[in-house]
């Protein structure tokens, strides 16, 4: 499914074309940027944001790097927020596409001037070829389908909920024999969410550079299903809830059974168990880099692409609402030699690309539309203030329908975000929506009903950007000439989609 256009024992090289393409100023300290996105990971999941998470890698970039505090992504789903991520531009902007063909990505960016690049994602099917993801990467691997030539390799890729189970079930088995073996637990029974393939990959890529390079890795372990290593379990709990739990958990959300306390409980500890889990994996790239001797040189940037909710509005997941549970993420950039401390100002996903070409010293294309943040990083100015939009689409039903695909499988949602305020509208009913967080983190009692004056404000100011947006978004969708989705998508892409719940 992948695309590889270099020799797995050569090594991964510039190429003989950085000059037309690279910044005018002096040559950047910056000679490599990794970039790590994490599926479904809220900003108060990991300890810069939450001091009682226990993800101590995160931590330490943040601690000698950049956090902020107020990041966006702008929408509540991979293929929604990616766009932003990966080509500085909203979803749907260009041609009412969820993918990115056609667009001025970073990585073709960056191949262009000379930087090698490399991409591994866990097995998301919405971050493949069908959708233009590989455009500019030497190196790109999915892993949806490369697990394997047996018949059983191949169901349990399609089907990894399957996987879980079988993981869970194995696991007190599993456990038992590595202490009668005096071997640890830490590896999976079944890499279910492809986190070792994709660190593995990302090493080798490392391992094979000689010069400049850009490395993205995207992991899955937080997406549902969430199903950890015990060992992580148990250094995220109290040390009394096992795989047991993981069975009860499971077991009464996959039959549809009510969701209560307990439940819920387990299934928070559950998450935070993947991030720990990632919060490992994460490290062990660092000692890749520390160990091919470009640690120093090397600035690593960390973002969730959307949240997880747990029924902070009614649902488990991340269906298609625009509250900060799904919207609010992490966003950490550690640059060697640069402590820019905590950032107040809001700031959206959109800003990675240029802020990564920024480190690189390569100049940003002018159809990006996020600003580098590159400049706070250094303490130098703050980030751009303009609000941060987010999209989703809804369908008639908000548990049942499948992952919109274009703008016609439901209702227009749209949000406008600065620091304090969040306003949402739909597009298709006109309905209103608006928050002040600071006196409503999660955002329960709506304010537009019958606004203050200070609200009125907002929303006359946040109106207009919202109108403009959907405006832009309606003009593309007249002229389309596709949506993504009217190829025919690989049947085992497609089953890859339906296993993580995208029909």
């Amino acid at each position: 499914m992948g695309s590889d256009t270099s020799h797995p024992d050569e090594p991964v090289s510039g190429s003989s074309m950085p000059a037309e393409s690279r910044s005018t100023d002096a040559d950047p300290e910056v000679s490599n940027v990794v970039l790590v996105t994490i599926d479904s990971l809220r900003a108060d999941a990991i300890a810069p944001y939450d001091a009682d998470r226990i993800s101590p890698v995160l931590a330490g970039l943040a601690d000698d790097g950049t956090v902020f505090d107020r990041s966006f992504a702008t929408g509540n789903w991979t293929p929604f927020s990616f766009p932003s991520i990966l080509a500085s531009e909203p979803v749907f902007a260009r041609n009412g596409d969820i993918g990115v063909a056609d667009s001025r990505t970073l990585a073709s960016v960056l191949s262009e001037a000379g930087i090698a690049t490399g991409g591994f994602n866990a097995a998301n099917g919405f971050l493949t070829s069908h959708w233009g993801y590989p455009e500019g990467f030497d190196e790109f691997e999915p892993f949806v389908t490369s697990v394997g030539s047996s018949r059983y390799s191949r169901y349990l890729a399609a089907h990894p909920t399957v996987e879980a189970w079988i993981q869970l079930f194995a696991s007190p088995f599993r456990r038992l024999g590595s202490r009668l073996r005096g071997q640890s637990d830490e590896r999976p029974f079944l890499d279910a969410s492809r986190m070792f393939d994709v660190e593995d990959a990302a090493t080798d890529f490392i391992d094979q550079s000689d010069g400049p390079f850009f490395l993205w890795t995207h992991y899955m372990d937080t997406h549902t299903p969430y199903v950890p290593a015990p060992r992580y379990i148990r250094e995220v709990s109290d040390g009394l809830v096992g795989t047991h739990r993981m069975l009860h958990a499971h077991s009464r959300t996959s039959l549809g059974l009510e969701v209560g306390e307990r439940t819920l409980r387990e299934l928070r500890t559950l998450y935070q168990a993947t991030v720990k889990q990632v919060d490992d994996s994460v490290g062990r790239l660092l000692d890749a880099l520390e160990a091919a001797g470009v640690a120093d040189e090397t600035a690593i940037v960390v973002a969730g692409d959307h949240g997880e909710e747990f029924q902070e509005h009614g649902h488990l997941a991340h269906y298609p609402k625009l509250y900060d549970e799904l919207i609010r993420v992490p966003f950490i950039v550690n640059v060697p030699g640069e402590d820019g401390g905590r950032v107040s100002e809001h700031v959206g996903l959109d800003a990675i690309p240029p802020t990564v070409a920024d480190l690189l010293g390569v100049e940003s294309p002018p159809e990006w539309r996020g600003e580098s943040v590159a400049p706070a990083i250094r303490g130098e100015a703050e980030p751009d203030q303009d609000p941060v939009v987010s999209v989703t689409v809804r369908g008639e039903e908000v548990t049942e329908q499948p992952i919109p695909r274009s703008l016609a499988d439901g209702d227009l949602l749209v949000s406008v975000r600065d620091a304090e305020w969040t306003y949402i509208e739909n597009a298709d009913t006109g309905e209103t929506e608006l928050y002040h967080r600071p006196l409503d983190p999660t955002q329960q009692e709506d304010l537009s009903a019958d606004p203050t004056d200070e609200e009125l404000a907002v929303v006359e100011e946040f109106a207009p950007i919202a109108a403009d947006h959907i405006s832009e978004l309606r003009d593309r969708e007249g002229g389309a000439v596709g949506d993504g989705g009217d190829e025919e998508v690989d049947e085992n892409l497609e089953a890859r989609l339906e296993a993580l719940g995208y029909r």
